[in-house]
């Protein structure tokens, strides 16, 4: 699977995550409807079957999509929550970018 397929899906799996999530979020801790569960519930399947679609072992892939979850969660920070990112913020989610593309691209035996 080419790298640019591999970092779109890493993404999208972390918007379904952190979706599933940030939806029970809103209904415990800002007082929103418990009907958010069932969107959230939804989310959050759509978000192990797109894990399952990575083309590598799955600890592989858990410990690289980490990576890009630090960087969407920083994203969803500030495009959701309005809070703008520190320059700490940035320099951690491009250190866990590159943990990422390491785990999931150095050159590997077969």
């Amino acid at each position: 699977m080419p790298e640019i397929k591999i970092i779109g899906l890493f993404v999208i799996t972390a918007l379904a995550e952190i979706i599933g999530c940030y939806l029970p979020y809103l209904w415990l801790r800002e007082g929103k409807s418990v009907w958010l569960l069932i969107p959230a519930a939804l989310s959050l399947v759509v978000f192990a079957w797109l894990l399952s679609l990575h083309p590598t072992a799955a600890g592989r892939v858990y410990a690289a999509y980490g990576g890009v979850y630090i960087f969407m969660a920083i994203l969803w920070l500030w495009a959701v929550d309005g809070i703008r990112p520190t320059v700490w913020d940035i320099v951690g989610s491009v250190i866990a970018l590159v943990g990422m593309a390491i785990i999931m691209f150095a050159p590997r035996s077969t």
